[in-house]
């Protein structure tokens, strides 16, 4: 089972390194930061790490659009892996083994997706989930998809997918990408978890979040069928 580490990218100087040593010591097949013209060091730190960088333009003939979503479609594309893991470059607390973990339950050829479980450390406090994840993304799965209430972090950065089945999937863009995947895989496949501990990540000011918050809604409304579809690209199967 080879495994490609996926990392989204974009002006993570401080962390991104920490984030591709340890997931290159798990020895996956490889480590790929998608960067979105950083402005700033990451990209050589990343290469620095041991990394294979990307810019998202060289990956897909298509103008980039902003947003997550937009470096997760492209690095799936240039994935080699039979499992892609995605792990963001933002995460403070990143640890050798946690590529090992997120891809152990693939042993079951009935998993499609693995999701990290873990709490959030905030001054040293376990938070639970962040504060989309608890008053936004867990309210509305809960609504409309009440069989996936149970996974304990909808919006994690940390997750795992198969390969063949990430290039069946659109990919929302913007912050939106975790909640579509979910969903999505959700509704045909079988999602597991897995626990990674205590995990840290920037705290981010309430005026970032609330436009985070508005497109996990609109994700997560049109998903139900409540509002009309969100602004996604189309699976890759057949384009590469």
């Amino acid at each position: 089972m080879n495994v490609s580490v996926i990392i989204p990218a974009l002006d993570e100087e401080d962390t991104v390194a920490d984030v591709v040593r340890a997931c290159l010591a798990d020895d996956p097949l490889e480590v790929l930061v998608i960067d979105a013209d950083s402005t700033d060091a990451t990209a050589s730190r990343a290469a620095a790490a041991g990394a294979d960088v990307r810019n998202w333009r060289d990956i897909l003939a298509e103008e980039p659009r902003p947003g997550k979503g937009e470096s997760l479609w492209r690095g799936v594309a240039a994935a080699k892996g039979d499992i892609v893991v995605f792990v963001d470059a933002d995460l403070e607390s990143a640890a050798p083994g946690m590529v090992a973990a997120l891809t152990a339950p693939f042993v079951d050829p009935g998993v499609d997706m693995v999701k990290a479980r873990y709490q959030r450390s905030l001054n040293g406090h376990p938070t639970g989930g962040g504060r989309v994840t608890e008053l936004t993304a867990k309210p509305l799965i809960k609504q409309f998809f009440p069989e996936l209430a149970h996974i304990d972090q909808p919006l994690g950065g940390e997750y795992a997918l198969r390969r063949d089945t990430a290039l069946e999937l659109p990919f929302v863009e913007g912050y939106g990408v975790e909640a579509g995947l979910l969903v999505d895989v959700g509704k045909q496949g079988t999602v597991a978890q897995v626990d990674l501990g205590t995990r840290v990540h920037r705290n981010r000011p309430l005026h970032e979040l609330a436009p985070m918050a508005e497109v996990v809604a609109r994700t997560l409304l049109a998903r139900a069928g409540v509002i009309a579809p969100v602004a996604q690209r189309p699976p890759l199967k057949g384009k590469i």
